[in-house]
């Protein structure tokens, strides 16, 4: 990417999407291209096409999804599945037909199978049964990654598909019915600490391992995978065995027990932590295989305590807007 093309972020009002913008200014490129979900809907395929014809954007970050933990796919999964394959559909269809340079869509590490060996490789993809829990979501991440496979096999695109650990940072979504794990336990032990109370419920047994990825890490990975030299790109998006896919993460993982100990430290809640093992689990293990990016020459710079730190400390205004309904809601309240 030169520092005067036009860069369009899909999705720059959320946890990714947001990073990239930061990392995207701090790196001198000023002609970025940002549209609200209000001032464009995505899922409009007419809306769509309208922009790409006005705007004409030069490369592409599709971090836009509809996300959610647990809760939110069980209750919502036909919301999951339609409007993720509206959106991709739409955004990487139009980048064909008005020739962007360059695509990269954002995915997630549950397109992979739930049994799937660990740490986990790209070409495990489509080995195994998914995770019932999220499969709606996840099935419509793997038809985007077909999408990029089946363009660039026809067409010549090149269109690259990210695959990012489990990430947090500032811009997460601080909601129980619908964030994930560690938002979830920020916003629980904030409001746990603000009342004084003596436990916080978490979900779950605490014993599944998750791999966790600091929000401008992942951005950052995103911007070197986009500015590969075009011999190293081809040799990813020409790869038939493997796809489009780099699997982005920081190689290791721990218990989510670990993780909310961890949480506690840093938020400063010296309350007892309970764990509910009637509620789901999830998937036992999800750690990415990052060899693939790391022999491309990226690696992150944050460690998961300085992560949550920054994470923790730039919530004020965050959490403020949601105080009153915390302190309304029961401690532990799922």
């Amino acid at each position: 990417m030169k520092q005067t093309s036009r860069i369009y972020v899909a999705g720059h009002q959320g946890l990714v999407g947001s990073a990239l913008v930061r990392q995207l200014r701090t790196l001198g490129y000023p002609n970025l291209v940002l549209r609200t979900h209000q001032e464009l809907d995505l899922t409009n395929q007419s809306a769509v096409q309208r922009f790409f014809s006005t705007e004409r954007p030069e490369y592409i970050f599709l971090a836009a999804a509809k996300v959610g933990g647990i809760l939110a796919n069980a209750t919502h999964p036909a919301e999951f599945v339609q409007q993720n394959l509206l959106i991709q559909t739409n955004v990487i269809h139009e980048a064909y037909c008005t020739g962007v340079k360059r695509l990269l869509f954002l995915g997630s590490s549950c397109i992979y199978p739930k049994h799937a060996p660990q740490p986990i490789k790209e070409e495990y993809l489509l080995t195994g049964a998914l995770e019932v829990t999220n499969r709606p979501y996840a099935v419509a991440k793997i038809s985007g990654v077909e999408m990029c496979w089946s363009y660039n096999r026809q067409y010549g695109t090149h269109f690259l598909a990210a695959m990012p650990t489990n990430l947090f940072g500032p811009g997460d979504r601080y909601d129980l019915q619908n964030s994930h794990v560690i938002p979830a336990l920020l916003q629980k032990m904030h409001e746990a600490k603000v009342k004084a109370a003596l436990e916080v419920v978490i979900w779950g047994t605490g014993m599944p391992r998750r791999e966790f990825l600091y929000s401008d890490d992942a951005a950052d990975a995103c911007i070197f995978l986009m500015n590969l030299p075009e011999e190293e790109l081809n040799e990813i998006i020409r790869d038939d065995e493997l796809r489009p896919v780099v699997n982005i993460g920081c190689g290791y993982d721990i218990t989510v027990r670990e993780v909310a100990d961890l949480v506690a430290e840093v938020v400063g809640f010296r309350g007892r932590l309970v764990f509910d093992p009637t509620k789901p689990d999830g998937t036992p293990r999800k750690l990415l295989d990052i060899g693939r990016l790391a022999r491309l020459g990226w690696r992150p710079r944050t460690s998961l305590r300085d992560g949550l730190k920054n994470t923790y400390e730039n919530l004020d205004v965050d959490i403020a807007k949601y105080d009153q309904r915390f302190l309304a809601r029961p401690v532990g309240a799922n």
